[in-house]
């Protein structure tokens, strides 16, 4: 017994002299601790959504800002300019390239963040390549042509040049497209509101919400038939593929998909609100406007409040919910009116 006291007492000695005061010691891990609390409780609040805006609102506002006034394409421009400026100025910024607590722990707002910036990146090169021209040999815009390489920069990059200073910059060069939209000396900044470019943006967004239903719908395994190069006979790829695959989401990867999901829908909303109003007189002539409203109220179904902690995975008809089956569903709606309303748009 006595040696057991002796050997326990040398290595309390060992400790002291290790740790001279404890006292430090003890107020570094109670700093440590503190900061650890107050890291978790900053991510919380970082982790919420934004809250939507009002593309005809911002639009008005940006005009007041710059002297001008609201005309064809306003709207539509400072819906794009809304959006990334939420992705940068919301409690936390711009989380997706975060190197230290409490961003770098965090999974879902920077997934939340990338859906939304796809959506921006496809937004910026359908203005830079057809809403901003009048035919394909017209010349592109000098803001936009600038603008949307910025708006494409690696989402990750920390620093030099960080991610976060490529997309402000995008942003003055689209503010000075917005600024010229509305003036009537620089006629070379135009937005054509037609239907065959309203088509053309339509039909990338089509791929988009496509891709993330299937990604969704593979939460819980799929056997899928290769249809890849069906309904034409001469079609070839480049290796051969198996006629059967089983599809399934990695389990770690399904809640970066469904916020992934939810960052696109909610872009989506404030674009295709935008476009309602630029193109309301196209939409009128076709007869397309209630289309439109319909994707947008799927779309917003889509953001409805979650309730649960975590993202849940149950079986289709099990017991337990799964979230990423009832976003597929919304996405999968309103792919399918965008459908419809491409149709609509071709027809004279």
């Amino acid at each position: 017994m006595n040696e057991v006291q002796e050997t326990l007492a040398d290595w309390r000695d060992s400790l002291i002299d290790f740790f001279p005061d404890a006292r430090p010691v003890r107020w570094a891990l109670l700093a440590l601790v503190a900061y650890l609390l107050i890291a978790i409780i900053v991510g919380m609040i970082w982790s919420l959504p934004p809250d939507h805006f009002d593309p005809s609102e911002k639009a008005a506002e940006y005009a007041a800002q710059d002297g001008g006034e609201v005309v064809t394409g306003s709207t539509t421009t400072a819906a794009l300019m809304g959006v990334m400026e939420t992705l940068l100025e919301k409690p936390g910024g711009y989380l997706h390239n975060d190197r230290f607590p409490p961003g770098i722990w965090l999974d879902n707002m920077p997934n939340w963040e990338y859906g939304a910036l796809v959506q921006v990146r496809d937004l910026s090169r359908a203005m830079r390549e057809v809403f901003s021209r009048s035919q394909s040999q017209s010349t592109e815009d000098k803001d936009l042509a600038m603008a949307e390489p910025r708006y494409h920069f690696d989402s990750g990059s920390w620093i030099l040049p960080s991610s976060e200073s490529e997309y402000r910059q995008a942003q003055d060069y689209t503010r000075g497209y917005f600024r010229r939209l509305s003036d009537s000396t620089q006629a070379e900044a135009q937005f054509f509101a037609r239907a065959d470019n309203l088509r053309y943006w339509l039909s990338t967004v089509n791929t988009r919400l496509g891709s993330l239903s299937q990604r969704l719908s593979a939460s819980v395994g799929q056997r899928r038939i290769n249809t890849d190069l069906a309904g034409d006979a001469g079609a070839s790829q480049s290796t051969a593929a198996p006629r059967e695959m089983e599809v399934k989401t990695p389990w770690l990867e399904i809640d970066d998909v469904f916020y992934e999901a939810r960052g696109t829908t909610w872009a989506l909303i404030h674009f295709l609100k935008a476009l309602e109003v630029d193109f309301a007189d196209v939409l009128a002539k076709k007869n397309a406007r209630v289309s439109l409203q319909q994707i947008i109220r799927e779309l917003e179904a889509s953001q409805e409040t979650l309730w649960s902690p975590l993202i849940l995975n149950g079986t289709g008809f099990g017991l337990v919910a799964n979230h990423s089956l009832v976003m597929a569903s919304y996405i999968s709606r309103a792919n399918a009116a965008i459908i419809d309303l491409r149709d609509l748009l071709l027809q004279g």
